[in-house]
């Protein structure tokens, strides 16, 4: 379950000549909800993309003068023999004319330059058709292309290959004993949708359930559940704070919260990714400064971090901002995971509104964000997620249902506490072994998300393309999704992986490692753990 937390300022200011919190009052409450965004932006209506340099975790990431330099080098190259073609093209297609009825060009410039030079000729490695249920191995439906790779065609051919990209945590994404027949159970008595929105006729006894079973579940008075979880950010950040308001968020937030910040209206400013000090800092100035032009107290500030950052596997500094959010007297709002709450210590009581999915845990769809039973009543009659949107689907809420009942024991197993203790050992040992092979990989300890350093252009294709020919399915990740520099392929590891599972990946890993060229430390001598699995598996 994906939760953000909010955190927000309330009756406290810095003054400039102490530089110490006073009392004052403000002209409304707050709440705060946990978006994402990516860098030092002034307001809702400008916002920079570029992360913070290359800080993604309580360290800077170093990289290699060469691989920096080989890096640029690709790059400039593509662009050159890019710009090239571009200019001979004109003389030899110089007769043929554009026909867009009128209609400008979808993209324009440099945006349309990255798409076809370089976008183009490794497409074929990103938006892979599944034909099977995301388990932890699954069917990759095969494509080919007869035009150079700017179009490509599904085959009838499928591979099976495991699957080291989809978001299933806990292994829930595919059949299970418990959840499964219920499903389908729900399936024949409700139908597939609800077909309306939850203020007219689409909300089922099921929905009402699901509601107090996640409010209890993430130990909140209420929540609202929504069908869409990146809709839980970027509908409800612009219910909850607008003009007036002040949005501080961690630079490498989802784009959800970068999105609702936007369409709030509110001021909008970052602090260093997962820097407590950093936040601590820029809260002072601006609760100091006060609003832009007139300096007047800010209506509300809402403090947005996430509880793991999907890019980086980073867990979020969660003790230090909530201390910083009491020491000001702020609520406390974000986007998190239960367990990150429980692994740090912190008491939901702490975090005012939660904001999470159902996606990566679960096996379903949606999202849901807890808090006060005054805020839910509020969000009801004023969220578009709510009022506008259809509820989502009976089977969905019965699968979130059903998965909640088997993390508790519930179901009458000890499964729920099996998978857990599953996606931690997994995790753990997957990152270990590939630190211990010379791979440079971020993020956190127990994170099951493990993004591997690429850096060159040229290896992002080649480390997807190589683990794909050995069954091997990974996600790799490029400018301007990362920036320029930092390109990786995310490993995300699931509770359904086997120990052999994760050695062929592991092996297979390697391999393709040693082949593309991205150990970029000097790998241990001997992997016994590694060793000693294969023998057992062979």
């Amino acid at each position: 379950m994906a939760v953000n937390m909010k955190i927000g300022c309330h009756k406290t200011e810095v003054t400039k000549s102490t530089g110490k919190p006073e009392e004052c009052y403000w002209p409304s409450d707050f709440f705060q909800i946990s978006p994402e965004l990516r860098s030092p932006p002034i307001t809702a209506d400008c916002i920079s993309f570029k992360r913070n340099r290359f800080r993604f975790s309580h360290k800077m990431i170093t990289v290699p003068y060469l691989t920096a330099l080989t890096t640029y080098f690709s790059y400039g190259l593509l662009f050159a023999f890019g710009q090239l073609r571009d200019f001979f093209r004109r003389f030899i297609d110089w007769w043929k004319a554009e026909n867009l009825q009128g209609y400008a060009p979808i993209c324009l410039g440099l945006e349309d330059f990255y798409i076809r030079r370089l976008y183009l000729r490794i497409q074929d490695c990103f938006g892979r058709p599944i034909s099977s249920p995301p388990d932890a191995w699954f069917d990759v439906v095969e494509r080919v292309s007869h035009d150079n790779n700017k179009t490509l065609k599904r085959t009838t051919k499928t591979t099976r290959c495991l699957n080291l990209g989809s978001y299933n945590y806990l292994g829930f994404a595919a059949e299970d004993e418990y959840c499964t027949p219920r499903v389908i159970e729900c399936l024949k008595k409700y139908s597939a949708s609800t077909c309306s929105t939850r203020v007219e006729g689409g909300t089922t006894a099921l929905h009402c359930e699901l509601e107090g079973v996640v409010a209890n579940f993430v130990r909140k008075p209420a929540a609202l559940v929504t069908g869409m979880g990146y809709v839980t950010n970027s509908a409800i950040l612009p219910v909850l704070i607008a003009k007036g308001g002040l949005i501080i968020s961690d630079s490498l937030n989802h784009n959800s919260i970068v999105n609702g910040a936007r369409g709030s209206g509110a001021t909008i400013r970052v602090f260093q990714h997962n820097t407590p000090s950093h936040l601590e800092k820029v809260l002072r100035e601006l609760i100091a400064d006060g609003q832009p032009r007139t300096h007047r107290p800010w209506k509300k500030i809402i403090v947005v971090v996430e509880g793991i950052y999907s890019m980086e596997g980073e867990l979020c500094e969660l003790p230090e901002i909530v201390s910083i959010c009491k020491r000001y007297k702020y609520w406390c709002n974000g986007k998190n995971r239960k367990r990150c709450l429980r692994a740090f210590g912190v008491d939901t009581a702490d975090v005012d509104v939660m904001m999470g999915t159902f996606t990566k845990s679960f096996g379903s769809c949606g999202g849901y964000i807890a808090g006060s039973k005054e805020l839910i009543q509020y969000l009801k009659y004023t969220c578009p997620a709510h009022i506008y949107a259809t509820s989502i689907s009976p089977p969905s809420a019965e699968q979130i249902l059903s998965a909640i009942k088997v993390i508790l024991g519930e179901d009458g197993s000890n499964r729920g506490a099996q998978k857990l203790a599953q996606i931690r050992e997994n995790s753990n040992y997957f990152r270990s072994e590939l630190q211990k092979m010379g791979f440079e990989v971020l993020g956190d300890t127990d994170s099951p998300v493990m993004p591997i350093m690429l850096y060159n252009p040229g290896k992002i294709p080649a480390f997807s393309r190589e683990c794909l020919k050995q069954k091997v399915a990974v996600v790799t990740v490029a400018f301007p999704a990362t920036p320029l520099l930092l390109a990786r392929a995310r490993i995300c590891i699931s509770a359904a992986h086997t120990r052999e599972d994760m050695v062929k990946a592991l092996t297979v890993i390697s391999d393709v490692g040693d082949l593309v060229g991205v150990k970029y430390f000097p790998a241990e001598s001997k992997m016994p753990q590694i060793q000693e699995t294969r023998a057992k598996v062979e």
